[in-house]
């Protein structure tokens, strides 16, 4: 049965096609209009942060709604510890799945599928006129068919030195879809930061790697930009097939320095001329 959701699941499609599903990081600007910037950029999914930024859930429900509506599929970063009611408030403002921080244990694995997910997969309470079924009267049992199977990504954050040596445990908890690496903190955890070359990290990678493939998930990595050495490596070495691309902040900011790099020198020309 196909899904009638209002937006495919960019992650799933991906994933099962064998392509990069590339992530647009969402912290600075609750103006949903860039989310149609990322689309025309040919991003598939947003990754919205609550963790790192002053964005709200209702921003987050703004953003989500105009990803649906653009097709490109929101997803969700919520804080620490921030309890299953923030994160079903978050699943029904929108969000196609929700990115949980700082998982170190397949106990930790297992509530955040609990809560994404409604029964009898999970304790997700009910209600009606989503946006992810466009607003519609839609029968419970289609929405805990297709909301469980296509609506409901649950990616995990490894970035923990306790994470990697529970990550067989983490990897093989059912309903659990994403490993994502949390490059700068999973760095520091391992007395190594920002040394994404270094040995001691790149094997913890490869311990998520193959975790990823003994259990039939997809990794991700979240945290590394403009670094064609270190994303090759992880999508064609390591085999990710989640990647958040860049943030709008960082754009912003690199962008910016180019642009005055590039003027600067105009002046310093204009300076020797004179």
């Amino acid at each position: 049965m196909s899904n009638i959701t209002a937006c495919a699941n960019s992650l799933i499609t991906k994933v099962a096609s064998g392509q990069l599903c590339k992530a647009f990081g969402i912290k600075l600007s609750s103006n949903p209009q860039i989310v149609q910037l990322a689309k025309n950029a040919g991003f598939d999914s947003l990754f919205i942060d609550l963790e790192h930024s002053t964005l709200s859930i209702s921003d987050a429900s703004k953003l989500s709604c105009a990803g649906i509506l653009g097709g490109i599929t929101p997803f969700v970063r919520v804080p620490y510890q921030c309890g299953d009611g923030f994160v079903q408030r978050i699943l029904d403002g929108g969000a196609m799945g929700v990115v949980f921080p700082h998982i170190h244990s397949a106990d930790d694995a297992k509530a955040a599928v609990s809560i994404s997910k409604y029964p009898p997969l999970g304790h997700r309470s009910m209600t009606g006129q989503l946006p992810v079924f466009s607003y519609k009267a839609t029968p419970t049992g289609r929405v805990i068919q297709e909301g469980n199977a296509f609506a409901s990504s649950v990616i995990l954050m490894i970035e923990t030195k306790e994470a990697i040596e529970n990550i067989d445990k983490i990897a093989a908890v059912d309903g659990a879809d994403v490993l994502l690496i949390g490059s700068n903190d999973l760095s520091i955890e391992l007395g190594v930061p920002g040394d994404l070359k270094n040995l001691v990290f790149r094997s913890a990678l490869e311990a998520v790697s193959a975790a990823c493939q003994r259990h039939g998930k997809t990794m991700g990595l979240a945290g590394v930009y403009d670094n064609y050495e270190v994303q090759n490596w992880a999508v064609n070495t390591l085999g990710v097939r989640f990647m958040v691309c860049h943030v709008d902040s960082g754009l912003i900011a690199s962008g910016a320095s180019r642009c005055i790099a590039t003027v600067a020198k105009i002046e310093e020309s204009s300076n020797k001329t004179e």
